[in-house]
C-alpha cells in the first residue's frame, strides 16, 4: 500500500501525540526530571517537534550531532497537537493555498506555528519517496506546549544508541524491531487543507492505548 505524499504519521492514543526532540544534556535532563521544560529551555526561540522518530534521528544522527546528545520522547495532548496545525504556515508559498505571496508572507509573520513537509527517512536515513511533517513552534505556541499541552517527557537515548549500535552491527531486523510504531493521525479535514496534507492522508481510527516506547 502507497503511502500518501504528505500524510503526519506518529505514535498517538486517544488522548495523545508523541514528538520527539534533541537537546544537550544541560537542557534535556533538566526536563525530564521536572516532566517539562524548564530553564535553561528558552521559551523565547522558535522549537521545532517532529512526530516522526526517524526523522528526528536522521536531524541528530542517531544522537551523536553536537548539542542533540539526548533525544527526548514528548507525550502532548491531541487538542493542543491539533490547536498548532489550525494556526500554522506553511513555511513555503504555495500559490494554490495563499492566493499571493504578500498574504502568505503576512500570515507568516503573525501565525505562532510553522509547518514543513520534509522527505521522511528510511532506517538508514535516506530519503523516502513521500514527507514528514515538522511543527515549529513559537511565542504563544511555545508557552502553550510547556505549560499545558506536554503530559510527559522520556530520555530515549539509550534506545537510540541500542538502534544505532544494531545498525552498525548489521543487524537491520533487531534494529528495526526497537522502533515506534507510527500510523496515520487522523487529521480533521480542515485542518489537512489548510496544511497541503494529501487527500487520502486521514486515518480511520485511533490505535488502542499505547505503553512504553
Amino acid at each position: 500500500m502507497s503511502v500518501p505524499a504528505r500524510q503526519v504519521r506518529a505514535r498517538y492514543s486517544a488522548d495523545t501525540i508523541t514528538v520527539y526532540q534533541a537537546y544537550p544534556p544541560h537542557i534535556a535532563l533538566p526536563a525530564v526530571a521536572a516532566g517539562r521544560f524548564v530553564a535553561p529551555f528558552k521559551r523565547d526561540r522558535m522549537t521545532w517537534i517532529k512526530p516522526s522518530f526517524l526523522w528526528m534521528m536522521y536531524r541528530c544522527g542517531w544522537a551523536t550531532k553536537p548539542g542533540q546528545e539526548r533525544v527526548l520522547s514528548i507525550d502532548i495532548t491531541r487538542d493542543g497537537f491539533e490547536w498548532a496545525l489550525t494556526r500554522a504556515c506553511l513555511s513555503h508559498y504555495d500559490r494554490d493555498l495563499h492566493g499571493d505571496k504578500a498574504t502568505w508572507s503576512r500570515q507568516m509573520k503573525i501565525s505562532p506555528v510553522r509547518v514543513q513537509w520534509d522527505p521522511e527517512r528510511s532506517l538508514q536515513l535516506t530519503a523516502l519517496p513521500y514527507r514528514s511533517l515538522q511543527l515549529g513552534l513559537s511565542g504563544v505556541a511555545v508557552h502553550r506546549y510547556v505549560d499545558d499541552w506536554t503530559v510527559a517527557i522520556t530520555d530515549i537515548t539509550a534506545t537510540v544508541h541500542r538502534v544505532r549500535d544494531l545498525l552498525r552491527g548489521g543487524d537491520e531486523q533487531a534494529a528495526a524491531a526497537h522502533l515506534p510504531v507510527e500510523h496515520a493521525y487522523p487529521l480533521p479535514a480542515q485542518i489537512a487543507a489548510g496544511l497541503d496534507a494529501s487527500l487520502d492522508s486521514t486515518a480511520d481510527e485511533v490505535p488502542e492505548q499505547q505503553h512504553g516506547h
